[in-house]
């Protein structure tokens, strides 16, 4: 009921952000969300900085966000799964850019394994990208923002952090972390006088890019699968807003029922959406 009073309240409301002068880190930048994201903020008078390990794709990230009208960019490689990594590039960003005041970690790999076939590495690779990187970014970012109070934590969580999904525990649970820590630094942020500090969370359905490795949805008109432009629109516009939760589609939240929901019914509810059948097309070939 929050979520909806906050969603309804945000369509009426006038004040926007304006982001001249910001300067944007988004990680996972060299494709999908993170370039769409990038290009969507180019016109905006941002300074943006793009971490990837695909360092090509970020080089062609960077020059169409030039051509999109950004007047600085800079790239970095950066290994998010590597917490040395993490901070040795953002001290490199503090000394050659300055300081980050909208964080946006996007960064993210989905395995699609069942739970007995992961590996203990796979566990770890997922949360290490996943999770970890955003803790360690934070880390990194967080202080800074907080002695002028003043800045922005975006997080791409998934509608998978809400619930359990078919092939998806490893990632689920990963996605559920970043929600409670996300939750927990908004909290603090909020009680410690550092209201000037906007925290949001994006909670996606499939988006057509890498990660989702052709994943199409049996039901389209009430789960799409969105255009990785169209999501970064609505991310960006959520940015704009400072909403706390990016929710989407709608549907997710009527999934997110499954909590509250009598057992045989939650499972009765995935299997109406073919949920099972489409992860098992998507990642369960050999």
């Amino acid at each position: 009921f929050y979520l909806l009073i906050e969603n309804a309240f945000c369509i009426f409301t006038l004040r926007k952000k304006s982001f001249a002068g910001e300067i944007v880190l988004i990680t996972g930048s060299s494709n999908g969300i993170g370039r769409q994201v990038a290009l969507k903020l180019a016109p905006l008078g941002v300074t943006l900085v793009l971490w990837d390990i695909d360092d090509e794709g970020n080089k062609e990230t960077s020059r169409l966000a030039q051509q999109n009208g950004a007047n600085r960019v800079f790239i970095y490689h950066c290994d998010c799964s590597s917490r040395k990594d993490v901070y040795e590039q953002a001290d490199k960003v503090r000394k050659e850019v300055g300081d980050v005041t909208i964080l946006i970690n996007n960064v993210g790999i989905l395995i699609g394994k069942k739970f007995c076939e992961l590996t203990d590495e796979d566990f770890e690779k997922t949360f290490r990208i996943n999770f970890f990187s955003q803790v360690w970014t934070c880390k990194a970012f967080l202080p800074a923002m907080m002695a002028c109070n003043r800045g922005h934590l975006v997080s791409t969580a998934s509608a998978a952090g809400l619930m359990g999904f078919y092939r998806l525990s490893d990632y689920c649970a990963s996605k559920g972390a970043i929600i409670g820590m996300m939750e927990g630094i908004n909290s603090e942020l909020y009680h410690g006088g550092k209201r000037g500090i906007k925290t949001t969370i994006i909670c996606p359905y499939f988006i057509s890019t890498r990660l989702s490795k052709g994943f199409k949805s049996a039901r389209p008109c009430l789960l799409p699968v969105y255009d990785p432009e169209y999501a970064a629109s609505r991310i960006v516009d959520a940015i704009k807003k400072e909403k706390f939760y990016l929710i989407m589609p709608p549907a997710v939240y009527l999934l997110g029922l499954k909590i509250f929901l009598p057992r045989r019914v939650a499972l009765f509810l995935e299997s109406y959406i073919k949920f099972p059948e489409s992860m098992e097309e998507a990642f369960g070939q050999k």
